[in-house]
């Protein structure tokens, strides 16, 4: 296999040191050069040719967001950004994936050269799919597993009886890479009084927090991070916290958030399969489904369990999709009953809305 060729670009000598280290000790990956600046990273990038760059928020010269945003406009490739996990830089990262970045990194608070190490199969793993992700079309890389591969049974056995209560129909959606800037897609289309939505994106709990506030600011929806206990009403969108899996479930008068503080699935934590299966035990046939964008399988078993349920699915379709690895895994499955374009997405998902849920799937509440 051809190795993925990366640029490493920060202003810091002992991040660009680290990080090389960290990626070279992948033997699928090769370093082919490193900038201290934005300015130096222009022209190396018209010598070097990478595969990926890597990229600061923070530097001299010029701002990596600035960059990014020049680069998605004249040269577009795939960029991991490399950022602090503080609530500034969690804010920055954000704006980043709305830009166009893959994904991104982040930096250990502190003893840097020592912790940095410990997350190479982590930030190789995302160097190595984002050479696969679009704007630049790439075959299909190996992902790096690095945990035991758990599924929702370690959070949630699966119910063996399904049904809806109260007749109200609850969007669920789940997303990985990519998903940032698919999520403000589909809630920016949504008016004030659609359907409540439970979103699990997979996002580390810094950001979760920032992302909401984000998603809320441009969505003429409530958006907000769901909190244990709280009660799912209609014009509001509910965000899994980064590190916690989000359930929904029945406490008897009506539907509310649960967190769960089991561990990851499918290596995530959120997982969107937790929050699917939690779904159809406690929603079933009022549930509307829909993955969009994002690596790996996470989130296509829940929603056959939600299609067997009787509820509509639905998928992001592969060309507006940053990776196609959770829809395509999902369509090809048979889970979902519908694949549409990013930009068709919200109107779909509010027209399934508007249709009843059947009788038959109704339990009693």
């Amino acid at each position: 296999m051809q190795k993925v060729r990366v640029l490493i670009v920060d202003d810091s000598a002992l991040v660009r040191k680290v990080l090389t280290a960290m990626l070279e000790s992948d033997p699928g990956i090769e370093v082919v050069g490193t900038a201290a600046d934005p300015l130096i990273a222009r022209d190396k990038i018209k010598q070097l040719n990478p595969d990926v760059l890597t990229l600061d928020v923070e530097m001299p010269r010029m701002d990596g967001l600035t960059f990014l945003d020049n680069l998605m406009r004249l040269r577009p490739m795939p960029v991991v950004m490399v950022s602090t996990l503080t609530e500034k830089g969690a804010d920055v990262t954000l704006r980043a994936l709305e830009l166009g970045a893959v994904d991104f990194f982040t930096k250990p608070s502190a003893d840097l050269a020592n912790t940095f190490m410990e997350h190479a199969p982590e930030i190789c793993a995302k160097v190595r799919l984002a050479a696969g992700a679009k704007p630049r079309e790439r075959a299909n890389v190996t992902r790096l597993d690095v945990a035991p591969r758990l599924s929702a049974d370690a959070v949630l056995p699966r119910a063996q009886t399904a049904g809806s209560r109260g007749g109200t129909r609850i969007i669920a959606i789940g997303a990985s890479t990519g998903g940032t800037e698919a999520i403000r897609v589909v809630l920016e289309a949504m008016p004030p009084t659609a359907p409540p939505i439970v979103i699990t994106q997979h996002i580390p709990a810094a950001f979760s927090g920032p992302f909401a506030a984000r998603m809320d600011s441009c969505s003429a929806m409530r958006v907000c991070e769901a909190r244990d206990g709280q009660p799912i009403q209609p014009g509001h969108a509910y965000i899994a916290p980064g590190s916690q899996h989000l359930l929904v479930m029945w406490d008897g008068a009506r539907h509310v958030c649960r967190l769960h503080d089991g561990p990851p699935v499918n290596r995530h934590k959120p997982s969107v399969d937790v929050l699917f299966r939690s779904m159809a035990a406690s929603v079933g046939a009022a549930t509307i489904g829909c993955l969009l964008t994002g690596m790996g399988d996470d989130g296509a078993r829940g929603l056959g369990e939600l299609k067997e349920a009787g509820a509509p699915t639905l998928v992001q379709d592969e060309a507006s999709s940053v990776v196609w690895g959770m829809p395509g895994a999902a369509w090809k499955a048979g889970a979902a009953g519908e694949m549409l374009p990013l930009d068709a997405i919200a109107a779909r998902l509010l027209a399934l809305a508007n249709t009843p849920v059947p009788a038959a799937a109704r339990v009693g509440t």
